[in-house]
């Protein structure tokens, strides 16, 4: 396994340096998923969740994570995310809202943690919108997809 590059010789934490680090296209992909009883996904569906429509408020909250991942996540880098999505698939047989974001950026360092970030705070969002009907939800896991760009090349997670 590989040294934590966050932690420098004395074990204290530290921001990596990327300041000699080339500029290259990188893009990341994490998921995650929010299960729930099927009266309530029927509410989120049918858009007659009296706080408004579910999906478009955790779509803009997913997005609004993502460009805010330095300010939340302490070894973060700031970055200028030059592309944000947060998409939902419905899976109506196992009453489960997929969530799918993918971060692009031309930098120094990667995207993972934004992607990341933007699918867990999208998926807090559907559960804050919904709570109030269904407090059975459960969120997550929530996983890195795939990562495109960088030093250590490209990754997709094995489906298990």
């Amino acid at each position: 396994m590989n040294k934590l590059s966050h932690i420098d010789v004395k074990g204290d934490a530290k921001m990596v340096n990327i300041g000699e680090k080339t500029n290259t296209r990188r893009r990341a992909m994490a998921g995650g998923s929010v299960s729930m009883k099927s009266e309530t996904l029927k509410l989120v569906l049918e858009g007659e969740h009296k706080k408004g429509d579910v999906l478009s408020v955790a779509r803009i909250a997913g997005i609004q994570a993502a460009k805010s991942c330095s300010q939340l996540i302490p070894l973060c880098h700031p970055l200028m995310l030059t592309s944000v999505s947060v998409d939902f698939e419905i899976d109506i047989e196992n009453n489960k809202i997929k969530i799918i974001t993918e971060c692009k950026v031309n930098g120094a360092t990667g995207v993972e943690m934004e992607a990341l970030t933007a699918a867990s705070v999208a998926g807090l969002t559907i559960y804050d919108m919904c709570k109030a009907v269904d407090k059975e939800m459960s969120i997550g896991p929530f996983f890195l997809k795939e990562k495109f760009g960088g030093k250590s090349g490209h990754f997709v997670r094995k489906e298990s």
